[in-house]
């Protein structure tokens, strides 16, 4: 088992180095390997996927129904992406997975405040698209 390498399409570094790959669903599977792990952000049923996957249910626009769901597939992806290739994703790659990826680097160090900054230099400057989601990430901790 291996993270994702230096090349790999939509990898996020986070500050501790770890890498995490976000993507749109709707635009397919890049290529390259296929992840070991998927956490997937949709209001419906998630995809079938071959390797295994967890799915927190969140409407397009809102935030997670659960939020206590999503931080304990956060914890799982922080834990296990130093040796396997995990992946975020969510229809569009951009606000469900941007919130979840800014959430994330909350938790591996950076300021709450900073995080969709992060997030947006790192990963996809348009991430993270409404203020709901923005004032979500600024009260995880």
């Amino acid at each position: 088992m291996s993270s994702w390498d230096a090349s790999a399409t939509g990898v996020m570094r986070l500050p501790s180095g770890l890498g995490v790959r976000g993507r749109g669903l709707r635009h397919g599977l890049p290529p390259g390997p296929e992840p070991e792990l998927g956490v997937y952000l949709l209001g419906g049923d998630p995809p079938s996927v071959d390797w295994e996957s967890h799915w927190v249910r969140w409407p397009d626009f809102r935030l997670p129904s659960e939020p206590e769901a999503l931080r304990r597939a956060l914890l799982d992806v922080r834990e296990r992406a130093a040796e396997e290739r995990v992946e975020i994703a969510c229809a569009g790659g951009r606000g469900r997975t941007g919130t979840a990826l800014a959430c994330l680097a909350v938790l591996d160090g950076v300021p709450a405040g900073d995080a969709v900054a992060y997030v947006r230099e790192h990963y996809d400057p348009k991430a993270v698209e409404t203020p709901w989601q923005r004032r979500f990430v600024r009260r995880f901790a």
